[in-house]
């Protein structure tokens, strides 16, 4: 028999391996999630679905090599209902290596948060046709199915698994004339306890398992925010000289009390920011709403008649880390899909100290109304005017976190939010 018919090709030899480290290495970085609800975690479930789609492309191209190039033949001294184990083994760790890498890419399309996935940070990878826009019913079931199909498999692959390698050691380290092993390390002699290639694939085995224990993806954090856009200033307009007029003296005109009493109306200038600050597993995350309108009726001298109504698209929400912004759009969380926008509408103001005022308003969020006050600063220079305020809510009085989310360990109930903004007189 030529040596390339007593053991498997060289690409075919490499795949096998890379699988079998990939496998070992996802096994262990499941067992470390624990569901994603920690930064930590959540790194680790991406890491996790990093490796199972190189799982699935090692595997279909492993696959296809094997229907294309035959493998060496099992030895003659086996029985046969070893052979037979053998080959139902091989076809069941073919459709573990395939099928847990798409019932696992099932479930991510049909979550009900829609979290991109970008290959080791980098590459991103598209969510299966059709599944990310389904009804709800539908896709609730895609997922429970993705989910079952994955757990189910999940258990067939420690067993397949184990049962893989204890037949490769008891041909090896049992019976001499069955070099099964030699197959896909050549040179192992069958019978030898102490090969040099066996005692290297229990090390490398080792390094795999502690790497997968030591291995630490950097979680979510808040990148900087690319500034907004700068506040253009206008220029006066220049009007062109004109003669001096003739001094009439006339007596003033007497200001009526509507006249005095009338709010001005305000134009928010480029530049202003709406922004938001929370943390998750004590990581301080930052971040703002890139696309919200204002109209403002405002003077100090008509708070009775002042009032400002702010809507905010809660898609436009960035915090730095682009898997967790589209994350926040989810049914989970802002559901921009039933609630777009949310709207604050202030009709009583009051004034607590030199330039320092407070709104009295409704806050509406994921169709829930709660009243909410906003203290800031005003500053009016001639036609311009600057604002800077804080306040807290309470996110779950809102409906914002479902689910696990709902828990306040990992992420407060308080947000913190921030208005900073310039306006010119209309």
């Amino acid at each position: 028999m030529s040596q390339q018919r007593s053991r498997y090709s060289a690409v075919a030899i490499v795949l096998h391996w890379l699988i079998a480290a990939a496998i070992v290495f996802q096994v262990i970085i499941a067992w470390r999630m624990g569901g994603g609800r920690t930064p930590e975690g959540f790194a680790l479930v991406q890491l996790h679905k990093s490796i199972g789609i190189t799982v699935l492309l090692l595997s279909l191209a492993r696959l296809a090599w094997r229907l294309t190039h035959r493998p060496p033949p099992l030895p003659v001294g086996m029985a046969t209902w070893e052979k037979a184990l053998a080959k139902v083994a091989h076809v069941g760790l073919y459709v573990i290596m395939i099928g847990l890498p798409i019932t696992g890419w099932i479930m991510v399309s049909a979550s009900r948060i829609q979290v991109p996935t970008l290959l080791y940070g980098a590459v991103p990878w598209p969510h299966l046709p059709g599944l990310a826009h389904l009804a709800e019913p539908a896709k609730s079931a895609w997922h429970a199915f993705g989910e079952t199909g994955h757990e189910v498999l999940a258990w067939g692959a420690y067993l397949l698994v184990a049962l893989h390698v204890a037949g490769a050691l008891k041909h090896q380290l049992f019976s001499k004339d069955e070099p099964v092993l030699a197959h896909m390390a050549p040179g192992t002699k069958p019978g030898a306890w102490f090969d040099p290639r066996l005692i290297g694939i229990v090390v490398a085995a080792l390094a795999v398992i502690g790497a997968g224990y030591a291995v630490r993806p950097a979680p979510p954090a808040s990148k900087p925010l690319p500034p907004p856009p700068p506040v253009v200033e206008e220029a006066p307009v220049e009007t062109p000289p004109t003669a001096a007029p003739v001094a009439v003296e006339t007596a003033p005109a007497a200001e009526t009390p509507a006249e005095a009493a009338a709010p001005s109306a305000w134009k928010v200038s480029a530049g202003s920011t709406l922004g938001f600050a929370t943390a998750w597993g004590g990581s301080a995350i930052e971040g703002r709403f890139d696309r919200w309108t204002a109209d403002i009726l405002f003077s100090p001298e008509a708070l009775d008649k002042s009032k400002v109504s702010v809507s905010i698209d809660l898609a436009s929400a960035v915090s730095g880390d682009s898997q967790r912004d589209e994350s926040m759009q989810g049914a989970d969380w802002f559901d921009v899909a039933s609630h777009a926008k949310a709207t604050f509408t202030a009709s009583r103001f009051e004034k607590t100290g030199e330039n320092r005022y407070v709104a009295y308003g409704t806050l509406t969020l994921r169709g829930v109304s709660k009243p909410q006050r906003l203290p800031f600063t005003l500053k009016i220079e001639g036609d311009k005017a600057r604002v800077s305020g804080v306040t807290t809510l309470d996110r779950t009085a809102f409906g914002v976190g479902q689910g696990e989310w709902k828990s306040t360990d990992q992420i407060p109930a308080e947000v913190k939010v921030s208005v900073n903004l310039t306006a010119t007189r209309r």
